[in-house]
């Protein structure tokens, strides 16, 4: 026999076996295999999330292997670890999710790492860590994604209009003041027993000493009635004669003492408005009975009548409430002119105990020198050291300073004279700046009925990576973090209005309208708008360098010259 063809069989056993154990092993994965969600990546309220899909191929997963997969974001200082993940081969008897050798099959990985500003510039990997029964594989690392886009990271909490505790001045503040002049059932005349009373005399010196004073204006209305009882045609002519009366009565008493003012007088037939608020305060047996048939009937002749076919409560009602309704009503309407804003200024900075909290809280709104308001305001915590708003507004004059130490002292001063919603949002605000949402989200969310509120509530949802919430809060707001709102939901239209309504443009303004241009592939709106927020902060040209948002322009010569 042919040695040859003697050793062939042996060969091609050898052959088989060497090309069975060669298929067994696990072979570098492509990344083609490999898709990442989002890409490149994005820092979401404080995190940044990833979707990893495998599609592990045909004949490539050994029936008795073992392998982790784990993300890893890797940055200039260091590395951030995300969740493993574990599967197994066919044969292997474990709780992990099993991937067909001759099939294969896809797999979904979810990971998040917390956000740091070094992230930026990264890049993120899967690490395999794999065994085939105890001996372990060596596979290399696989890059997945390139860097993260950390636009939500802009959101400043230092930078929202804290709370003011709002004065409460009015330059003209309107009172009323009445007297009531009672008559007998039926009649007109005016009795000598109603007009010395002493209602009446303390209404008419009040009426003879704002028409004196020199910041009071005085008018009168003189308003007759009937009761609802004695039909409509009677009373009618009753309260229109008790107006004329009472009219020339006012009329010889102010000409005595030369009070020239205006009077109108009118008069109301059945003063069924008048009948039914003293039954409501009443407390007449069958009460909810009257009222009811107040509310079943409009006509007066039909509630007359129904009212009085309660017989247990009608007596009540004629010695009761009948009488006070025969009347007429004596108003003097004071208007108590205040000091002007001039007075007011001047008086703020020469002699402030002239002036009441309310004069002296408003006096700090007259001028926009930060200095001047805080000085004002420093006053009112001399001289009214019980009123909460005098040291929260202090606490923002020196937030917006960028003292949040001391604001955060004065914020919480303010709340120990009276916890209030004013200063708990500008706490909130303050904790928003050192991290602390959940701090922030109690403290604002203890607040009701401040306008800064909802800015407040907008950076919260910023925060937390909950966009349209926080466009929905922050409403008409013109600021950075409301237009970074916008830009983050994609209304690239309403942002670039906000950012251009915003009173106080600063360096971040051009940044996020630069951001704005490059999402709507603007070239040259890049480069103004870099180039200003550049020349008000020259470290926003490295920050640019590394921005995702701007990485399709890194070859245009007018950027890269902007960020050397």
């Amino acid at each position: 026999m042919n040695r040859k063809n003697l050793f062939m069989p042996f060969l091609a056993m050898a052959a088989i076996i060497a090309f069975t154990a060669c298929s067994g092993k696990l072979k570098p994965l492509s990344a083609q295999y490999i898709n990442t969600e989002p890409q490149p990546l994005e820092a979401i309220g404080g995190q940044v999330p990833v979707t990893i899909s495998i599609a592990y191929p045909a004949k490539w997963f050994n029936k008795n292997a073992v392998v982790t997969v784990t993300p890893v974001l890797r940055y200039a200082t260091g590395e951030t670890w995300g969740t493993a993940y574990t599967y197994q081969g066919e044969k292997v008897k474990a709780n992990n999710t099993a991937i067909s050798y001759t099939s294969g099959g896809n797999v979904t990985m979810k990971s998040s790492f917390k956000y740091k500003p070094e992230m930026k510039k990264s890049e993120l990997y899967l690490t395999f860590d794999a065994k085939i029964k105890n001996k372990t594989v060596k596979l290399p690392d696989i890059k997945v994604a390139d860097g993260v886009i950390a636009t939500s990271d802009l959101a400043d909490a230092a930078t929202a209009n804290p709370a003011i505790g709002p004065d409460k001045f009015q330059r003209i503040i309107k009172e009323a003041h009445d007297a009531s002049i009672l008559f007998i059932i039926q009649q007109a005349e005016l009795r000598s027993k109603e007009l010395n009373k002493n209602e009446i005399q303390a209404w008419k010196e009040l009426v003879e000493e704002a028409n004196g004073a020199v910041n009071k204006n005085v008018s009168i209305e003189i308003s007759a009635y009937a009761s609802p009882d004695g039909g409509l045609k009677l009373n009618d002519a009753l309260a229109e004669k008790r107006e004329q009366n009472t009219a020339k009565y006012l009329e010889r008493e102010l000409k005595k003492k030369k009070i020239d003012v205006p009077v109108d007088a009118n008069y109301t037939a059945q003063d069924w408005e008048g009948f039914q608020a003293l039954v409501s305060k009443s407390n007449l047996q069958d009460k909810d009975l009257v009222l009811r048939v107040l509310s079943m009937y409009r006509d007066p002749e039909e509630r007359e009548r129904e009212i009085k076919n309660i017989s247990s409560v009608y007596k009540s009602l004629a010695d009761e409430i009948l009488p006070a309704l025969r009347r007429s009503r004596l108003t003097a309407n004071v208007e108590i002119i205040g000091k002007s804003d001039e007075e007011i200024s001047r008086l703020a900075q020469s002699n402030p105990k002239e002036l009441n909290v309310e004069e002296l809280l408003y006096a700090a709104t007259l001028t926009k020198n930060a200095t001047d308001k805080e000085s004002i305001y420093n006053k009112a915590t001399q001289l009214f050291a019980n009123d909460y708003r005098a040291w929260n507004n202090v606490g923002v004059q020196r937030f917006r300073a960028g003292d949040l130490t001391k604001a955060e002292e004065l914020f919480s001063k303010a709340n120990s004279v009276k916890n209030n919603s004013e200063s708990n949002i500008n706490l909130g605000l303050i904790a928003l700046t050192k991290g602390d949402i959940a701090k922030a989200q109690q403290l604002i969310g203890s607040a009701s009925g401040v306008p800064e509120l909802g800015e407040a509530l907008g950076i919260i949802y910023l925060e937390q990576g909950e966009y349209a919430k926080a466009v929905s809060s922050f409403g008409a707001t013109k600021s950075n973090n409301a237009a970074l709102a916008q830009i983050l939901v994609k209304d690239y239209s309403k942002a670039s209005q906000t950012l251009n309504a915003v009173p106080k443009a600063d360096a971040v303004t051009d940044y996020l309208k630069a951001v704005v241009s490059a999402r709507t592939n603007d070239a040259g709106g890049v480069v103004s708008n870099l180039k200003a927020a550049i020349a008000k902060k020259p470290s926003l040209a490295r920050e640019a360098g590394l921005d995702l948002e701007f990485a399709k322009y890194a070859t245009n010569s007018e950027f890269t010259n902007l960020i050397r």
